[in-house]
């Protein structure tokens, strides 16, 4: 059993950045050089481990996290692909709940990108260590200087270059390692050379520039500094460490993942610079041991064709096949299956798992991401990754009515697997709602459910459900309900003012009869027919809300009066007097917050009055404008991807039902 010393040899780290930054290759190299893998997989031609799932290899992106563990000068490295599509971003968060430290890598030509600036934040409100590596290098345009910039004054971080790049773009051959003072080339194969005669002048510059920022950051190598000596490699490798684990600062890397350059030295940055279980806190009531009690936390549930696989990152205790577990949450116990090393779909058993690992485990059938899991004798609650409140909606239904059954149980296994995605039924148009955080999120959702159920699925726009209310009401309508077919027949007169209420006020009912000619049990009876005929309006058979209904006068009859009677007359006298109403159509609005640039707003609020939007509010915070706004909600259909167009992915919405207005 591996002892508290040996935590220190184990990385959680996770991959973090926009999409098509370069995530997924860097993971396939970090494989191959590892030995993980023996051969190099390639995204554009499918073959890659991490993105394992047809529609991952046909879009060319990462949509599902993928969890893989390999071997690095003496320690394991357990490593997460994250997407980097903003539609997925629930996935990178539940990543980042369980991460000790991440690589957040940056295209040399864009530098800092909108989604990258956004899993950024996450991780800062997460209080994850970083290094950085700009990559793709070898392209036209590409910049080191230029990435470091823009990460510095998007990201308001201090970047601490370690390398200088050897050659430009197509040039680009390899990078000198400014702690060591020596190249590092990829020219066939990975070598460690002298420095170039011709940057050994800008390489001993920029060692100068790192010894000096580092300086004004940690006190043991500003004493250095301060001596006139060159700062020792040791103590620098020991300040930037020191430095990565506080989050003061951020060192920064850089290669060609494509070209199979920079993906050692990243490696070993790992080793060195980012933190072990043992360096991060431990979770309350738990040391990071494998002799104290179990505490793991559940962070991805998956189904396969071999069963549910429930993904576990263990802070405490040891974890072995056929324990008992408890579900803290739920107070339920449940019993463990296999525990499984993970290679993305690839699974290789161990015979147990203890703190610091991430592994899979087969044969738990309730727990849910987010789920704590503990000895039984020992219940400990740990804190689970916030679930996003998804943004768009749309319909799905079985095209065979057969298979309704079906697809309630495929979609009810999707909201399982992902918490950003919901399905409710809609009581009133009677649609099956699937909501989600974007529209590629839920075509990715249908697509799911289509290829593995086999199932014939349609999706569309959802409908919205309208009201009618009365805008100017009526008084003294009279209705007789007289019938007489032999046995005991039927006697109702009643009497009704209907006036206007607001429409969130919905129906208010009340009897000014005096004299006893409604008996009470009729009046309420009266009541339940007038709330009968709210049920379709006359304008186009929608709820109707917002009016007060006033019983003023009515006769009984001494044998044919009953309730069934009274009833129906109240339902037939309120349908005549809507009809002699002015009626007006209601649709649901919603009150939105949107948060965008500065320099986006103009466009903002253009589109928000094309969608018949109404801004009631907006507010500057630092940098970024929030308007308050309330939109009609069959308008907000699609209004995610086209907020993230306009604002290049940096703009974000929330909204909440706010009741209904006139159309």
């Amino acid at each position: 059993m591996r002892d508290t010393n040996q935590l220190g040899l184990v990385r959680n780290l996770g991959i973090l950045a926009h999409v098509d930054a370069g995530k997924t290759t860097i993971t396939e190299r970090v494989l191959y050089v590892t030995g993980a893998t023996h051969r190099r997989g390639e995204v554009h031609d499918g073959t890659t481990v991490t993105d394992y799932d047809a529609q991952e290899r046909e879009r060319g992106i990462t949509i599902f996290a993928a969890a893989v563990t390999c071997a690095w000068d003496g320690h394991r490295v357990n490593l997460i692909d994250t997407p980097g599509h903003v539609d997925f971003a629930d996935e990178v968060e539940r990543s980042l709940r369980v991460l000790d430290g991440a690589i957040a890598v940056f295209d040399g030509v864009a530098g800092v990108e909108p989604q990258s600036e956004a899993v950024w934040r996450r991780a800062d409100h997460h209080g994850v260590p970083r290094i950085a590596f700009v990559n793709k290098l070898d392209r036209a345009g590409a910049d080191l200087d230029a990435a470091v910039a823009s990460i510095r004054d998007r990201l308001r971080v201090t970047p601490l270059a370690v390398q200088l790049p050897i050659g430009r773009e197509d040039g680009f051959t390899g990078v000198v390692d400014l702690l060591r003072m020596r190249a590092l080339v990829w020219d066939g194969a990975y070598e460690e050379r002298p420095v170039p005669a011709e940057l050994l002048e800008e390489a001993r510059r920029r060692r100068g520039l790192l010894e000096e920022a580092v300086a004004e950051l940690h006190p043991a190598v500003l004493e250095e500094f301060c001596a006139g000596a060159p700062v020792g490699e040791a103590t620098l490798r020991a300040a930037l460490r020191d430095l990565t684990l506080a989050r003061r600062a951020v060192v920064v890397l850089c290669g060609s993942a494509y070209r199979d350059r920079g993906i050692e030295p990243l490696l070993d940055a790992v080793v060195a610079y980012l933190p072990s279980p043992l360096d991060v806190p431990a979770v309350p009531g738990r040391a990071a041991d494998p002799t104290q009690p179990l505490a793991a936390l559940v962070f991805k549930v998956h189904s396969t064709g071999g069963g549910r696989l429930t993904y576990l990152r263990l802070y405490a205790g040891t974890l072995r096949k056929g324990d008992a577990v408890l579900d803290a949450g739920a107070g339920r116990t449940e019993r463990a299956g296999r525990v499984l090393r993970v290679r993305a779909d690839r699974h290789a058993e161990v015979d147990r798992a203890v703190a610091g690992d991430i592994v899979a485990v087969t044969g738990l059938k309730a727990a849910r991401p987010g789920a704590t899991l503990c000895a039984p004798d020992a219940p400990l609650v740990l804190e689970p990754p916030a679930a996003a409140e998804p943004v768009v909606s749309m319909a799905v239904e079985a095209r065979r009515s057969v298979d309704a059954g079906r697809l309630a149980g495929a979609l009810a296994r999707l909201a399982e697997e992902d918490p950003s995605l919901s399905v409710r039924a809609d009581p009133e148009t009677g649609q099956t709602v699937l909501s989600g955080m974007g529209e590629l999120h839920l075509e990715v959702a249908v697509e799911k459910i289509r290829r593995e159920r086999g199932l014939d699925v349609a999706a569309g726009r959802p409908r919205v459900a309208h009201r009618e209310t009365v805008a100017r009401g009526v008084t003294g309508v009279l209705y007789r309900h007289v019938k007489q077919d032999g046995g005991a027949g039927q006697f109702a007169h009643v009497q009704l003012d209907v006036e206007p209420l607001d429409a969130a006020a919905g129906f208010a009912f009340r009897s000014a009869v005096t004299g006893g000619r409604v008996p009470r049990e009729y009046v309420r009876a009266v009541e339940a027919g007038c709330r009968d005929a709210l049920a379709a309006g006359p304008l186009g058979g929608h709820p109707v809300t917002g009016l007060r209904v006033t019983l003023t006068d009515g006769a009984t009859h001494v044998k044919d009066s009953s309730e069934a009677a009274f009833r129906t007359a109240g339902a037939l006298a309120l349908r005549q007097a809507l009809r002699a109403c002015a009626m007006v159509l209601l649709e649901p609005v919603a009150e939105v917050t949107v948060t965008v640039p500065d320099d986006a707003v103009g466009g903002v609020l253009g589109d928000l009055a094309a969608r018949r939007g109404r801004v009631t509010g907006s507010a500057a915070r630092g940098g970024t404008a929030v308007v308050t706004a309330t939109v009609p909600l069959a308008e907000l259909f699609g209004y995610a991807t086209r907020l993230r167009s306009r604002t290049q992915g940096r703009g974000a919405f929330t909204s909440r039902p706010a009741g209904y207005a006139p159309v």
